[in-house]
């Protein structure tokens, strides 16, 4: 196959997309059936059922036990805000985000002390098995759950301070940089790794859809002269959700 050649399943997906991208086919409509593709576009049946195949990958449609496959609803992607900036009233992003009553967000925590794993304390710079404080959160939007976020704290900083339950205790709910500023800890800089990955059983579950829906993942660390602070993982549905960055220029 030379440069620029397509594979006839990929240009029977890919005039099925346009339809679907145009309205032609609108969503919760009906998508044609396998004998029907087959004969509209003169292929094999295995070229059919390759193009549904690729439309299902990519969220487009979905299947329904019983009933056939189905254009799925495409909504507006929502903006989840990073920023560099202090916030004026001292909360995270996400929670002066989630304070404007249009958008009605709410959260829910755990917080547990647990062993470090390798690759939590290597984000933290401490040892595997190092005690730290787990703090998992389900956000939501509008009632709908919207992410989850799994955020690690070193028990050997925070362990019998104020802070060390990070929704709990005179300063609940704060973001990190105000909370380490309590123990005479100075948050200077933080990190954040961005990538995607189809999502986990236990998240799809909480965030619905099906397995191996794909899931944005930001890998935040936060620092104090040099010294890992805090480390989370923010879990977000790709196909729902973007992220903004506002960031300071120096």
């Amino acid at each position: 196959m030379s440069f620029g050649e397509q594979p006839a399943y990929l240009r029977v997906a890919g005039d099925l997309r346009q339809k679907i991208v145009d309205g032609s086919l609108a969503p919760h409509t009906r998508l044609p059936s396998q004998a029907r593709i087959r004969a509209e576009y003169g292929v094999s049946d295995t070229v059919a059922l390759e193009a549904r195949k690729v439309l299902m990958a990519e969220g487009l449609v979905e299947g329904r036990s019983g009933s056939g496959t189905y254009v799925r609803e495409r909504l507006e992607p929502r903006r989840i805000a990073r920023t560099g900036y202090r916030l004026a009233d001292d909360s995270t992003p996400f929670r002066q985000e989630q304070a404007d009553e249009r958008v009605r967000g709410t959260w829910e925590s755990r917080s547990e002390q647990e062993a470090a794993s390798p690759e939590v304390a290597r984000r933290l710079g401490a040892e595997p098995g190092d005690r730290v404080m787990c703090t998992r959160y389900l956000h939501r939007a509008e009632g709908e759950p919207m992410m989850i976020v799994t955020s690690w704290e070193p028990l050997a900083l925070t362990g019998r301070t104020p802070v060390m339950l990070p929704e709990e205790g005179p300063l609940a709910g704060r973001g990190v940089v105000d909370r380490m500023a309590a123990i005479d800890v100075v948050v200077d800089n933080v990190q954040e790794e961005v990538g995607a990955r189809p999502g986990l059983a236990e998240e799809t579950t909480l965030l619905g859809g099906l397995p191996g829906r794909v899931v944005i993942v930001v890998s935040r660390t936060f620092f104090a002269s040099g010294r890992a602070v805090e480390t989370a993982d923010v879990v977000i549905p790709a196909d729902c959700y973007r992220l903004s960055y506002h960031l300071p220029v120096r």
